[in-house]
């Protein structure tokens, strides 16, 4: 079992409250997402925790294993399953868009989520992952916090040269270059 899943049960409330107590970085993650989400279409957020990305990206589905997350994605208008990405509950071809949201970090086999990522997309969908860099500010701050927070002491960070390595393997050809700030980082990659 993943330690990670507990913890975003029993702590759901605080997990949804950072975004409120963290409105700046909330705004920033959110702009830089939606220069590289598609605006049309359909579109799916793996790892969807409470919906605080999916609802201002227009992104309608979303998958978490978290019961208590999807709750409150539901309450959000969010058509949300319990589950996980490394075993998605949908058709071949049926998105023009994927989303992971710093999710990446606490996944045990990220080539399997973004090979499923690759088989819900349609021809030309478009994967988006947003991840703090392993080398960045954010997790610098936390590899040197004995404590690490409630939830990022879960987390493993990885590298540009990583993510997309991952997603060249599942299938994926890269577009454009990374966009970098404050130790966050947002890549993308298209199903041809």
């Amino acid at each position: 079992m993943n330690p990670g899943k507990s913890v975003f049960d029993q702590h759901s409330a605080g997990y949804d409250r950072w975004f409120d107590d963290n409105p700046n970085t909330y705004a920033c993650q959110v702009r830089m997402l939606r220069r590289t989400v598609g605006t049309t279409g359909t579109g799916l957020e793996v790892g969807v925790g409470s919906g605080r990305f999916a609802v201002p990206l227009g992104i309608r589905y979303g998958i978490d294993p978290s019961e208590n997350l999807v709750a409150m994605a539901r309450g959000r208008g969010i058509e949300v399953v319990i589950g996980r990405g490394e075993y998605l509950p949908f058709r071949n071809d049926q998105f023009d868009t994927v989303l992971l949201m710093t999710v990446i970090c606490f996944l045990p086999d990220i080539p399997a989520v973004f090979a499923e990522a690759f088989r819900v997309l349609r021809p030309q969908g478009r994967i988006t992952v947003g991840f703090i860099e392993r080398d960045g500010e954010i997790a610098q701050k936390y590899i040197n916090d004995p404590s690490k927070g409630t939830f990022l002491r879960f987390a493993r960070f990885r590298s540009v040269k990583e993510v997309s390595a991952d997603l060249q393997t599942s299938g994926f050809r890269e577009t454009g270059t990374p966009v970098r700030e404050n130790g966050f980082c947002v890549m993308t990659g298209l199903k041809e």
